[in-house]
Parts: structure tokens; sequence; C-alpha cells
């Protein structure tokens, strides 16, 4: 790898504000020693001297920014105190934005105009953040890469030769890049954690149903509250108090919406103290291995987690069979996708699963059969997801936090080959199926618990590494204030090099 040609430019700038939590952006803008318009217009400039290789921002909306920047200079010098006010960041380009393009990557929707904002959008701008543009997204929000024909390829600002990761791998490396302090996205198959991890960001995947997704839309269908299962939204930041600051805005219930979940109050973190936390480590997978490096930086936490003071074990009877938990994500995520698929790959798909030998039980396999799962079958694997979800309970009653990968590897070298269920994982020198590392996705996603990652080390090539820390159901502080402490104690986000792959 060679420095790109700025690498000068580039270089962590520590006599501004560009990497600033928004937390300390609005304490600055209080204390009147900077204002919205001065970082709106210093993130703007960054973009349009970066971006050109990072290509995280797709959609600009700089002159809007501008203007809500400068209302929330008025606002504040009026005595305005809203929490974000003035606060620029970024939006996944899968939600609405009044007036904007929401395209989910489809080349087919290159001209399709939200009339509305997403609720989550609404929340933030209601909250006084200045929305500087939509970040790039996968086709149909499918990968664990961010590309498409709309809009090019993502590239991590860590290594751009490297992933970003998918489906909010915009978003990442948006907040990388310096580009605002805050965004949003949204996890189905770890599209929120996994980039976050390969970004050296912080994110959090909400407890399932938990934040309101009306507005977080596909293109060509009504913005209408629903819920599509283990889809769920969530913020993303350079600091895990802004997770906190986020959850706080966004967790109010969705008026259009039925559930109990939007109005239930979010009890508090079970500790406020590491030395009180009692973790469980689970660094390996049963059917795909995690790379050295990262259970190297995991294995580096949990020995400076003991020596804090913490209760950290290393196994539990009351852990839920992992591997039947990941056949049993497989099938239900493929079920979710594979609802929309059309009709002639749905019939295509229908052939194979009767095709498959009903012994075999691989990944892939259950991917298959799940894309074409009947109802009956589908309340099968929710009856057993019930089940595992009674597990993870039992567990927590042991535990308070489960420290894991968010994915088996560090950011991965971009692979465009068209089939994606046929690319290949490397993982120490060996291969593996690459759909087979959402595994560590499944983890949280089947009971649907709440899930932060928290960025902990970087591997010996400098990509960062992040831990996935579990709470329990609906005690999504718990795991935030987890890794607040982790931040305050050891450590959290540092900015990339915004390096160039040799060419």
């Amino acid at each position: 790898m060679e420095s790109c040609s700025q690498e000068e430019k580039a270089a962590p700038e520590t006599s501004d504000l560009t990497y600033a939590a928004a937390t300390e952006l609005t304490a600055a803008m209080a204390a009147r020693e900077v204002s919205s318009a001065e970082l709106t217009e210093a993130a703007i400039s960054r973009i349009e001297r970066f971006d050109q290789d990072v290509n995280a921002v797709c959609v600009r909306d700089f002159d809007r920014a501008l203007t809500a920047a400068r209302a929330a200079d008025v606002a504040r010098a009026k005595g305005d105190v809203r929490p974000l006010l003035g606060v620029p960041m970024t939006v996944k380009e899968s939600f609405n934005v009044a007036g904007l393009t929401t395209t989910w990557g489809i080349p087919a929707f290159k001209d399709a105009r939200a009339a509305e904002d997403a609720v989550a959008v609404a929340r933030l701008k209601a909250a006084g953040a200045v929305v500087l543009g939509k970040t790039n997204v996968p086709f149909a929000l499918g990968d664990l890469q961010t590309y498409n024909d709309l809009y090019g390829a993502t590239g991590n600002p860590w290594n751009l030769g490297r992933t970003a990761g998918g489906s909010s791998g915009g978003s990442a490396a948006a907040l990388a890049a310096g580009y605002g302090a805050l965004s949003i996205g949204s996890d189905i198959a770890g599209s929120l954690r996994a980039p976050a991890h390969y970004c050296g960001v912080y994110a959090h995947k909400p407890s399932q149903g938990l934040l309101p997704t009306r507005g977080h839309t596909p293109p060509g269908t009504p913005p209408l509250a629903y819920e599509r299962d283990l889809v769920t939204i969530g913020p993303m930041a350079r600091g895990a108090r802004d997770l906190s600051l986020m959850l706080d805005l966004l967790a109010e219930p969705d008026e259009t919406a039925i559930g109990i979940a939007h109005a239930l109050a979010l009890p508090p973190a079970r500790h406020d103290d590491l030395a009180a936390f009692r973790v469980l480590v689970v660094d390996t997978h049963p059917l795909i291995p995690t790379a050295s490096s990262v259970r190297a930086a995991i294995g580096d936490l949990a020995d400076r987690l003991s020596a804090a003071g913490a209760k950290v074990a290393r196994e539990s009877e009351s852990l839920p069979d992992q591997v039947e938990a990941a056949r049993l994500y497989m099938r239900l995520l493929l079920a979710s996708w594979g609802a929309g698929y059309p009709q002639e790959v749905y019939e295509h798909l229908r052939l194979d699963a009767g095709r498959l030998d009903a012994g075999d039980r691989s990944l892939a396999a259950e991917r298959t059969r799940g894309s074409v799962l009947s109802h009956r079958g589908w309340i099968a694997a929710d009856s057993a997801r019930v089940r595992n979800r009674q597990g993870w309970r039992e567990l927590f009653a042991e535990f308070d936090i489960v420290l894991c990968p968010a994915m088996p590897t560090p950011a991965f070298p971009h692979d465009r080959s068209p089939d994606r269920w046929a690319r290949r994982i490397t993982i120490d020198g060996t291969d593996h199926d690459y759909a087979d590392q959402l595994v560590w996705a499944g983890i949280a996603s089947v009971p649907g618990l709440p899930a932060t990652v928290a960025p902990i080390g970087r591997s010996a090539d400098g990509l960062p590494i992040g831990a996935q820390l579990i709470g329990p159901m609906f005690e999504d502080r718990t795991p935030i204030r987890f890794a607040e402490l982790l931040e305050r104690e050891f450590g959290g986000f540092n900015p990339p090099p915004l390096a160039r792959p040799r060419l």
C-alpha cells in the first residue's frame, strides 16, 4: 500500500473539530467557540476535498444544509438549546429525506424523490441536526460491500482497496472520514455492525421493534409504518455517548405504528462501573473460524476487563446452541429477502430447494430453503426463535454483556464478482463461504437483542477491529453504557490515514 498523494493533508487534524463528537460540538457552539455555519462549511469542504476517492456521500444537500446551519445559529443566539442544534450529520441513502432521491442503489429508481422525511430523519432535524446529504449503499441494501451502478463503490478510509462494509458502509466511511459527527443506518444482516467494525466507528443495533422504521422504505412503495422481520434502524457515531443521545431522540412511539415495543420505557444501564459488569466472551463460532487478529483484539480486551475488575468468563452452558441459531437465522433472513424476489427468481430457487438432500444442514442449504419458506415453515422457524430468545433471557440472568466479533475478519478487499453467493472470504489464509460470515450478525438478530459495536484495536496491517457488545432485550442502555466505559478507560475512535491502495 502506498500513501495517497494528499497524505500530508489527510493527516488527522488536531487543532479543529473535524473528528469531534456531537456532544463536543454542541458544547463548543454553546461556548461560542464555533458556529454551526462554520462547522457545516468545514464538513462540506472536507467532503469536496476527499470524497472523490472515498465516495461515501452519494447525494449532496449542501445548500439546504448551509441554510439550516445559519438558522441554527440564529436559534441558538435566541436561547434555543435543542440537543443536536447545529450539528452536521449524514443519513443513509435508504432513508427518505424530503426532496432528495431514495433509490436503494437501484438504477430503475434514479429519479424517485421523497415527498417527506422518514420519521427518524424528521426527529433528528427537529432536534436541530443539519443534514449534509445521503450516504452510499449496495444494490437493494444486499451486501457487505457498498457499491451500485448509480453511485459507484465506497472505499474504506483506512484503505480504499478494502470494503467499508454494507449496507450502511457509506455512513461508516463518512464518519471515519470526518464528514459530520453522526449518521443513521439500518441492519438486517449486520448492516450497522459490520461497517462500524470495518471503519473503526460506533454503531448500535437496537432491540427489535424499538425504533420506528417508517420512511426507511424501498423506493416505489408508500412510506407506511410496518415491521419487516429482522430489520432495525440505528444510530452511528464516532463516540459511544452520541449513540445514547440519538437513541433517546429516536426511541419515541410512532403514532401510526402498532406495537408494545414502541411504548416501552427503556431501563437504565445495569451498571456504571466496568468492574461491576459480568462479561461472557464468545470469540469463535462452530461453523466459521475467526481471524487470529480479531481473536487477539478481543482476547486483549478481555484481559484488560479482568484487570479492571470485571467478571469475565469464556464459556457458559446457558449460551443458546449457536449452530442451530445460525441455521435458523439463514432461513429467516432469506425468507425476508426472498419475499421480494422476482417471480422467475423465486421459481428457480423453489426448484433448487426441492433438489436439496434432506440431510444437508449446511448454511448454504438453509439459505436456499429460506428463500422459498412457506408460511407454515416460517411459523415453525419463528417458534424456534422464541425458544432461542428464552435461552438468551436465561443467559442474561448470569451475564450483563456478551462480547463477540462483529465479523470474522477486518475489512476485506473489494470483490465485485456478480454472483455474491459464489464469493469466498479468506480467513487466515483459508477460503470460506462469503455468506457464512453472517453468523455473527445472526447471533443478535435472531433473538432481536440490542448490540453495540465499539472500536477496540487494529490488525497488524492497520485495519480497525471492533467488538460486538450484546445486551439483554430492551436493555439497550446496557451495551451502549458498556461501550462508553470502554471508550473512557481504553480509548475508542482514531482518525484514519485516508490511504490509497497501490495501483
